[in-house]
């Protein structure tokens, strides 16, 4: 019998989880040969969430938790929870049920009998979502896909199950900062998309604000594209010529190089692009001195419903 381990980062999901739970546990009865088992990895909670995982674990032995020491971040979690599954096959879910557990029967299907490593999630809009949002989301994946050269498109996300062979070869990188969506994308596997329409969350808020989806835009780029620093050359190439053009045409054309005041502008521009390329560079040499470092990616403070616990 064919084992399934739902992977459930939380982050604050008191509201969300035991809607969650109720109805992911009707859509599996529903898989004829498997069982399965609910890992909910708590992201360092600040409300009831590992209060409400420790009751679902006293009363379903299929359920399984951990909860970290601090907030290490949705990536750290899905690491952890793919570290601690046993399942023949792993799937990734969201607490707040933008993830339709009815698919879960489809993705088995697809994976057991088509020949699939990976069977995920394509979210055909954006319902619920603000216009701004929305309008960033589009934007920064034509950017990444443009300068990674990985299969990561708008609406492919992380609600995906896969093959154990695919689960095991995510778990071999071991980068500090993780990107998962570059990593699914980078360890390759035949993948199946299937597609679904998102609905807003069924309870609570979410956790990403616009600081924060902006800052995971910058890692995902930095972690799987030289693009920047080669914008970087590039750019200052082109300032060098734009330069001798000038100059060229001012002493040909305009009697010599006069205008202070244009002087000075011409000068705060350089000076502004090239600070704004040094923090480029800054960041891809920050990301290196963490990983030199070999901090844990995690570090767990509880666990719950494991063997001996």
């Amino acid at each position: 019998m064919d084992k399934i381990s739902i992977i459930v980062p939380c982050y604050n999901e008191e509201k969300a989880l035991p809607g969650f739970y109720r109805v992911t546990s009707e859509a599996v009865t529903d898989i004829n040969g498997t069982e399965c088992e609910f890992l909910f990895v708590d992201d360092g909670s600040r409300d009831h969430t590992p209060d409400i995982l420790e009751s679902l674990c006293r009363t379903d032995s299929r359920c399984r938790y951990i909860s970290f020491s601090r907030n290490f971040g949705k990536e750290a979690a899905m690491y952890a929870g793919l570290q601690n599954a046993s399942g023949d096959y792993c799937v990734f879910m969201d607490a707040d049920l933008q993830h339709p557990p009815q698919l879960l029967k489809e993705m088995y299907h697809v994976l057991k009998t088509e020949g699939y490593d990976c069977c995920a999630g394509l979210r055909e809009d954006r319902t619920g979502e603000n216009k701004l949002r929305s309008l960033l989301s589009r934007t920064f994946y034509r950017i990444i896909r443009k300068t990674c050269k990985l299969d990561m498109g708008d609406g492919k996300g992380d609600f995906r199950m896969m093959s154990r062979a695919m689960a095991d070869s995510i778990l071999e990188l071991k980068e500090y900062n993780r990107y998962m969506k570059g990593i699914f994308s980078f360890v390759g596997f035949d993948t199946k998309w299937i597609p679904f329409h998102n609905v807003e969350r069924t309870a609570g808020e979410t956790k990403w604000s616009l600081r924060s989806l902006f800052r995971y835009a910058v890692d995902g780029i930095l972690s799987f594209s030289s693009a920047p620093v080669t914008m970087a050359g590039t750019t200052g190439a082109l300032l060098i010529l734009a330069a001798v053009l000038t100059g060229v045409w001012a002493l040909i054309f305009d009697g010599g190089l006069t205008g202070i005041p244009l002087l000075i502008c011409l000068i705060l521009l350089l000076n502004g692009v090239q600070m704004f390329f040094i923090s480029i560079l800054g960041q891809y040499v920050s990301k290196d001195y963490m990983e030199s470092k070999k901090r844990p990616i995690y570090i767990v403070k509880k666990r719950g419903g494991f063997s001996g616990t």
